[in-house]
């Protein structure tokens, strides 16, 4: 699965040895095949209350953004996807996006609206609250899968 280059904007950096061992995982799959560009937006101080400290991490997510990105944003609220029509989402976005394919991932306090307005797509993960880190190895999980299912290797079975 060549195509476009990939890019993933999530909200803090991985802190818990594991979950950066399951991230680094993944990227080395991935991009073996593909590029995938990681940025990380410092998360919103401590203090605020959680609304306040969301929209500041919205602010930051935006200003990652660039004006031609293909913002997926991963929300509870998507759209969900077995991994076959993952895949085929992906190959169709490969052949029409004009943009750069872009995840967007919330923080601990979520999302803030202005993030789900500029998506082009709502994604789920699952209907159930995941931690941030998680639902960011899972995602790059899914990508890798969704991967091996257009290359046709033996991962998903």
């Amino acid at each position: 699965m060549t195509g476009k280059p990939l890019r993933c904007i999530s909200v803090g950096r991985l802190k818990v040895p594991f979950w950066k061992d399951a991230a680094a995982h993944y990227l080395a799959r991935i991009k073996r095949w593909r590029r995938l560009d990681c940025t990380e937006v410092r998360d919103g101080d401590a203090t605020l209350p959680p609304d306040r400290r969301a929209a500041l991490e919205g602010r930051r997510l935006l200003e990652a953004l660039g004006p031609q990105d293909i913002a997926l944003v991963l929300d509870e609220r998507g759209r969900t996807f077995t991994s076959f029509q993952l895949a085929d989402f992906f190959r169709q976005l490969d052949e029409s996006a004009q943009g750069r394919i872009c995840f967007v991932l919330g923080g601990a306090w979520g999302l803030d609206e202005s993030v789900r307005q500029r998506a082009h797509t709502l994604i789920s993960l699952s209907s159930m609250t995941l931690p941030h880190e998680l639902a960011r190895v899972l995602l790059l999980e899914q990508i890798y899968r969704a991967g091996c299912i257009l290359c046709r290797i033996p991962y998903h079975h």
